[in-house]
């Protein structure tokens, strides 16, 4: 683990977990890209195709992490929100560190006093699963981007202690991003 990281101010991390040629799974990361015009400056943001082991350098130091990801557990629907904190994670202990998933990473940061995020948010999209190589949503996806977005937004808003009532609001319109194939035109985002 490099020193930078745990030398860190206090401070707040948008963390998104994708893969922007697996189609769905790119969700979290075109949510943080428009996430990070309202809140440049204030919240830091990180796009990672990395798990387990590599995510506790990225959050550690941080006082507050909103992981933006999709998750395909099959109880819900496509685009189903979810939001889950880091005590919604029972203590697991995976058998090798090649394969540690977030309750793995929260209980050995927690064990080896990592000096770790005192707020942990997962805000997640149900999605079908990345089965295929693709640079764009599906349309059940792709409708509920606007609630992802602006559910995370909130969250975010809550953090920094901005009056959302008193604040101007960026229309979020995301079919208006895509080109004329339905697929996301990264130079706008």
């Amino acid at each position: 683990m490099s020193s930078n990281a745990i030398t860190r101010p206090a401070s707040r991390l948008v963390l998104a977990l994708g893969n922007d040629i697996l189609g769905d799974d790119a969700a979290a990361l075109i949510a943080a890209e428009i996430l990070r015009k309202d809140f440049a400056g204030r919240i830091d943001f990180v796009d990672t195709i990395e798990s387990g082991l590599a995510l506790l350098e990225l959050m550690t130091g941080y006082d507050q992490v909103l992981l933006l990801d999709t998750i395909t557990t099959g109880l819900h629907k496509p685009g189903t929100i979810l939001d889950f904190s880091s005590q919604d994670f029972g203590s697991v202990m995976g058998s090798s560190p090649h394969c540690m998933g977030l309750p793995e990473v929260f209980e050995l940061a927690n064990r080896l006093s990592i000096p770790f995020p005192r707020e942990i948010r997962i805000h997640a999209m149900e999605i079908d699963g990345p089965e295929e190589f693709s640079e764009t949503l599906n349309p059940v996806i792709e409708c509920a981007m606007d609630p992802y977005i602006r559910s995370a937004s909130q969250i975010l808003t809550s953090w920094i202690g901005m009056d959302a009532s008193n604040e101007s609001r960026q229309e979020v319109t995301v079919p208006s991003q895509l080109n004329k194939l339905g697929q996301f035109d990264r130079q706008e985002l």
